[in-house]
């Protein structure tokens, strides 16, 4: 199997093992807030150590910069335009609310996944364990987002199988990203290149700062979510020495 179809199963699995799992039996919480700090530890350290010094690299710092910006103006403007509903609120919906909140969150999702799908992509114009990295990181962060999704629209309609395929509908735009990403690093500069690595960092450090990191903030975790956080980035530092 090669790494680019390594790359992609990963970067799909997410959603649909947590659609699967919300059909089927929901994890404690404290399990689902340790895996978003993981999460959050492995995109921040990428964000951080190959992200920005890579877009530097192909093109200039202020370019990086402009980059950064735009990628979290993108999600911010997504966050606005279309809600992008927390897990945790979920909980707090009851009765026919729960439908409602359960189809805006699917649909939140589904358009959030498009730029998670071009960040994957980068390892097209970068290298293979950077994109898996990215890959997985993205895949574990959307375990949860597929349990929140799943478990209450099939509280809802009592049907397991469609509650299921509608969640891990959510996976096909990570896919339309990651090949509309792909094609178009094959056709610009490398001055745009690296605004578009800028881009992909600042879209990462938005997710960890708005969804994963406050999320995972939980009393009833009792700090483990910070060791989760750390063991995120020894797993990226990790990565560079193999």
């Amino acid at each position: 199997m090669s790494n680019l179809t390594t790359i992609v199963i990963i970067s799909v699995l997410g959603p649909v093992i947590g659609s699967l799992i919300g059909v089927l039996k929901k994890p404690s919480p404290a399990f689902m807030y340790n895996m978003l700090s993981f999460a959050a530890g492995i995109m921040l350290s990428i964000s951080f150590l190959e992200l920005i010094p890579e877009s530097i690299a192909f093109s200039s710092i202020q370019i990086c910069v402009l980059g950064i910006i735009l990628g979290s103006v993108v999600m911010y403007a997504i966050d606005r335009l279309l809600p992008h509903i927390h897990p945790e609120l979920l909980e707090q919906e009851q009765g026919k609310h729960l439908k409602k909140t359960a189809t805006y969150l699917i649909i939140g999702i589904f358009l959030h996944n498009f730029p998670e799908g071009m960040a994957i992509a980068i390892g097209t114009v970068s290298n293979s364990k950077l994109s898996l990295a990215i890959a997985l990181a993205i895949a574990i962060h959307n375990i949860p987002e597929g349990i929140c999704t799943s478990a209450p629209y099939y509280l809802c309609t009592n049907k397991r199988l469609k509650s299921f395929l509608v969640s891990s509908s959510t996976a096909l735009p990570i896919l339309f990203g990651f090949m509309f990403a792909k094609k178009l690093y094959q056709h610009i500069s490398y001055d745009f290149v690296g605004l578009i690595i800028g881009a992909t960092a600042g879209l990462m450090i938005y997710i960890c700062a708005d969804e994963l990191i406050p999320t995972s903030c939980n009393k009833t975790t009792n700090h483990s979510t910070i060791f989760s956080l750390i063991l995120g980035t020894i797993f990226v530092v990790l990565l560079k020495a193999i």
